[in-house]
């Protein structure tokens, strides 16, 4: 079977379920060539994905007797099963390690658990008049992408500096298109109003070039070439213009001087710092572009087992940058052992070559110093939240009189709008706070809408269903928003699922509504729960229900947009594409069509009488017109 493109055939063999593994036989059969493991425990759950240049060799040392790793011991004890993938070379052995990681999430492997893609600049080159903008997302859009920064303020500071610098637009397209008169931002003088052609083309594209090259920390070619347009606008006497540039020239040279001034000023590079306490770890990205400092971001990879800087700063490199841009230069904290393939790897995505390195000088090895501070910095705060919310799991448990802290809490809202696109959420929180992989919405179903507590009676019927049969993990307490009606319908369905047991409370507002007076029900009690405004317990309880109906009201309004902007004729069977278009066309909009009768809609080309009768019922189904 293949799995990649032609001529990369890879084969995958492995170890019945049915029978007991045998390692001897296995290894016996194993080759020598390069290629991805995969350890399998009793449920047939990946537990560990590892690469190798020789497979033979490489799993063989997992069935010694002894391993120098605490890790390995203890992961050993769990394997009842290998995989293995053969493949043509490591480097395709990488990338296969990569997505299998990504894909299955191994307990043994180092995982990132923030995946939240980082902000660009975002140059749409191919408009007539482009224009500056924050992006997040796929880039797939035509035109030129700077990046990656560190944070959305980094992002918009730069916009802003880019805006009074270079007095290109930012403003939406649609908005661009149907200006008759300047805006405001043409009166402070932060663009030059080329939607109302109070600038040439030719002029304006001068502009963006020049900010496309101060992205790209070419300071000196731009102060250079607008010292040439300056004097050349001077000689035409276009001096409003000249004493225009004469400013952008002033305003460079103020930015050049709050800059780092460095040998690299023109090289973009990541520098990782690392700190452990032994059983959390913390990866500092320092971002530095065109010699500054422009922030950084802090990572908490995952690791069952002891602590390892070089193996934990290996997997990071190969999960961080195997899925995103890299720099020129990546600065470590220490050598790591896939230095030269992954060096080899990136610079082939890149098409440009990308260092990693370790041992630095200068101000390499300063900034190095500092990443390794933030990181520092960055375990230490992670821990004192970890405490804080270790504190509210305990003064949770002696405010519900559980027998011991919860380790996992489920909150469920609903939201809609007049029972249209009725959403509903889960939320999960944990010992180290939100659960955002585990969170879950459920589009629910017409019948349910406008009917908060059938809405709620059906998420969670769906969602414990799957608990029930072992497919999602089982809560120590659910949370559902609202009061008795509510806390009575989720009772009444775990009832139903044969899970009545399960610690259930109520969250309602209170009469004030307001934070602080909120009322916990519970099953068998006649009065609610009211805790302190100051408590711990009802802090955490705020914060998973404002973060259930965050996550509701987010679903909700993305899923109205998309029935806003989806036709009603769409919905109809049997109505194409183009008989669509004729209809529109011939009525003159859909109101036209609305207002049509079958013997109207008839005449239409391609329209049959069953087609028109089943076009008219549904556009007029429950009286509408």
């Amino acid at each position: 079977m293949c799995l990649l493109k032609p001529g990369r055939c890879w084969i995958n063999s492995g170890v019945s379920d049915e029978r007991k593994f045998e390692n001897k036989s296995f290894l016996g059969s194993l080759t020598h060539r390069p290629g991805v493991y995969r350890m399998l425990d009793a449920k047939h759950k990946v537990i560990y994905v590892g690469k190798a240049r020789d497979l033979k060799k490489r799993v063989s040392t997992y069935f010694q007797r002894s391993h120098d790793s605490v890790k390995t011991t203890a992961m050993m004890a769990l394997v009842a099963n290998v995989e293995v993938t053969v493949t043509n070379t490591e480097a395709e052995a990488l990338i296969l390690e990569y997505n299998l990681i990504k894909q299955h999430k191994p307990r043994f492997n180092v995982i990132l658990r923030d995946d939240k893609s980082y902000p660009y600049i975002y140059v749409s080159t191919r408009h007539r008049f482009p224009r500056l903008q924050f992006h997040r997302g796929p880039r797939k859009g035509k035109g030129r992408y700077f990046g990656p920064y560190p944070s959305t303020s980094a992002v918009r500071q730069t916009l802003n500096e880019l805006q009074k610098l270079f007095l290109v637009r930012q403003c939406q397209d649609s908005y661009f298109s149907n200006r008759t008169r300047p805006c405001l931002q043409y009166q402070i003088k932060r663009c030059t109003a080329p939607c109302v052609d109070l600038i040439s083309r030719d002029q304006y594209a001068k502009d963006v070039d020049a900010a496309i090259d101060f992205l790209e920390g070419k300071n000196q070619s731009v102060i250079d070439t607008f010292v040439r347009r300056m004097e050349h606008a001077a000689d035409a006497q276009q001096y409003e213009q000249a004493a225009r540039l004469r400013d952008q020239i002033a305003r460079l040279k103020e930015i050049e001087a709050r800059q780092l001034v460095s040998r690299t000023a023109s090289k973009d590079l990541d520098i990782l710092g690392f700190a452990s306490n032994g059983a959390m770890h913390c990866v500092t990205v320092l971002f530095i572009r065109n010699g500054a400092v422009i922030g950084s971001r802090d990572h908490f990879p995952r690791l069952d087992g002891e602590a390892n800087r070089r193996r934990i700063l290996n997997g990071f490199v190969a999960q961080y940058y195997l899925g995103r841009d890299a720099p020129a230069e990546i600065i470590l904290d220490c050598e790591i052992d896939d230095r030269a393939l992954l060096e080899a790897e990136l610079s082939g995505r890149m098409g440009r070559k990308i260092v990693i390195k370790n041992r630095v000088r200068g101000d390499r090895r300063r900034w190095l110093q500092m990443a390794r501070t933030n990181a520092e910095q960055g375990l230490n705060l992670q821990v004192a939240s970890n405490a804080t919310i270790r504190r509210q799991f305990a003064a949770l448990a002696d405010a519900l009189q559980l027998d011991a802290p919860p380790e996992r809490l489920e909150c469920f809202d609903v939201s809609h709008t007049a029972g249209e696109a009725t959403v509903a959420s889960c939320v999960v929180f944990n010992a180290a706070g939100p659960l955002k992989s585990d969170y879950r919405r459920f589009n629910l179903s017409p019948a349910s809408a406008g009917d908060d507590y059938a809405a709620m009676a059906e998420a969670l019927r769906r969602r414990y269903a799957r608990v029930k049969k072992g497919e999602v993990p089982m809560p120590d307490v659910l949370f559902v928003d609202g009061g008795k009606g509510q806390l009575a319908e989720a009772l009444t369905v775990l009832d139903e699922l044969e899970l009545d047991w399960l610690k259930v409370v109520a969250v309602a507002k209170g009469r004030a509504r307001k934070a602080g007076a909120e009322q916990l029900f519970t099953a068998g009690e006649k009065t609610p729960i009211r805790l302190p405004a100051d408590s711990s317990a009802l802090l955490l309880i705020q914060q998973i229900r404002d973060e259930a109906h965050r996550f509701a009201i987010t679903g909700h309004r993305q899923r109205r947009s998309k029935a806003r902007k989806t036709s009603r004729l769409e919905q109809i069977p049997g109505l194409g594409p183009k008989k669509r278009r004729e209809l529109l066309r011939q009525f003159g909009g859909l109101q036209g069509v609305i207002g049509a009768g079958v013997d109207d809609l008839i005449k239409v080309r391609g329209i049959s009488r069953s087609l028109a009768e089943s076009i008219y019922n549904d556009l007029h189904l429950d009286g509408q017109n």
